[in-house]
């Protein structure tokens, strides 16, 4: 049986296609840090969080930047709810450069999204559940915080602020008023 050269062309063109869109895959995969948001938050009683009753909670404090229990870095407890992040929307969250910043993103109402825009934080935010993910900013600066989850009629509006600081301006007496 004879193979046309052309043949033999496309299908080498082919099989080179397919290792390099392999080869894409597995860099985006383990290559700039990609990783799944685990379980590990915990849950949460959603009307609970829509009651903005914390005192009744194990694994949630009430909104806002908080030292880290263990001195290393620090916790920011946000609530997404239509149509803004509690804190993020109406004032900044402020967090120090170069430190652990662990983010606990829950939902007061329906299915929000958490993306920082310019990097690679992106999660969504689900009612009863508690998103937790440690990030550490090298470089001060601000950051958008976008919902990417359709969320009703004023999602275009859902944004807020993080910005990143000097670890000489950080407040951390500020506890959940920062």
């Amino acid at each position: 049986m004879h193979v046309h050269r052309f043949e033999k062309l496309w299908f080498g063109a082919s099989l080179v296609l397919i290792v390099a869109f392999i080869g894409t895959i597995v860099y985006g995969a383990i290559g700039p840090g990609v990783a799944m948001v685990g379980d590990d938050g915990g849950t949460i009683d959603a009307a609970t969080v829509a009651d903005g009753d914390f005192e009744q909670t194990d694994n949630f404090r009430s909104p806002g930047v908080y030292e880290s229990s263990d001195g290393e870095g620090v916790d920011v407890y946000i609530v997404a709810r239509q149509y803004l992040f509690d804190p993020g929307t109406a004032q900044p969250i402020e967090v120090p450069r170069g430190e652990e910043v662990t983010f606990h993103v829950t939902s007061a109402d329906v299915t929000h999204g958490f993306n920082l825009a310019g990097t690679n934080v992106n999660t969504m935010v689900i009612p009863g559940q508690i998103a937790q993910f440690d990030v550490t900013f090298d470089e001060t600066g601000e950051y958008g915080i976008v919902c990417h989850e359709y969320c009703g009629s004023g999602h275009h509006t859902m944004a807020g602020q993080l910005h990143v600081v000097p670890q000489s301006e950080f407040d951390t007496t500020a506890g959940g008023d920062n």
